[in-house]
């Protein structure tokens, strides 16, 4: 794909684009053997670009997306059991991608999956805490007071925790739907969370983490990260 000059130089880490265009100007940068004007767009993937003789090299380019995880797959890229995965879902999407995190086969929502396993890294690393977004319908005998314990949580099965927000949106009879923010991402948290407060966890959906939101991404289809998602990645 066509870029400007100075866009390319620039994302080789060379020089700013304005001083990528001076460059440009004093004719350091050729394309395909021909010195280069302001406004030339070349693809560095079809054409030779050199700047002071040398070949433009720019960085590795990196995948990003972002899943809407349906329920019943496993959040893996191969399973010895013959289990639906996410891999299935993403083989359109180019390259070998690999999940970020975890949902459990019955949870659904969303799923990062990326070839750049830095900015994973960073996104998984609690030290960050990057808050994880979730709906969860639930059902139990006090919506009210299983709540007010969640909120107060601080461990786990003796483990220690960072309290999550809980917020009580909607309730109806011994059912209710909740939104439970989270920094980590333990091995079923919520879900062992809500039933040691006596809930049961009919459905659960994560919606967002950090930024990155699902939106209304459709069940079992993908997008690609927008370049405001993968700013806030690579920042971490």
């Amino acid at each position: 794909m066509k870029e400007r000059l100075q866009k390319l130089i620039s994302s080789a880490g060379i020089a700013s684009r304005r001083a990528a265009e001076e460059m440009i100007r004093a004719g350091r940068v050729t394309v395909n053997g021909t010195p280069a004007a302001i406004g030339t767009s070349a693809d560095p993937d079809a054409d030779e670009i050199r700047v002071d003789g040398q070949p433009l090299r720019l960085p590795e380019r990196r995948r990003y997306i972002v899943l809407h995880k349906p329920k019943g797959y496993v959040t893996t890229l191969h399973d010895d059991r013959g289990r639906p995965t996410v891999a299935d879902l993403v083989r359109d999407a180019g390259g070998r991608l690999y999940p970020v995190g975890r949902l459990d086969m019955d949870s659904e929502g969303l799923l990062i999956l990326t070839d750049d396993g830095r900015a994973a890294d960073r996104l998984m690393h609690p030290s960050h805490q990057v808050d994880k977004v979730y709906t969860v319908f639930v059902q139990g005998q006090d919506i009210p007071g299983a709540a007010a314990k969640l909120r107060a949580m601080d461990s786990l099965e003796g483990e220690p925790i960072a309290r999550p927000a809980v917020t009580l949106i909607e309730r109806k009879g011994s059912g209710a739907e909740l939104q439970i923010v989270i920094h980590e991402g333990k091995n079923r948290q919520i879900r062992r969370m809500c039933a040691a407060c006596g809930l049961s966890v009919r459905r659960l959906i994560r919606i967002a983490e950090g930024p990155i939101t699902l939106g209304a991404l459709p069940p079992g289809k993908w997008r690609n990260m927008t370049a405001d998602e993968i700013s806030y990645l690579r920042n971490l």
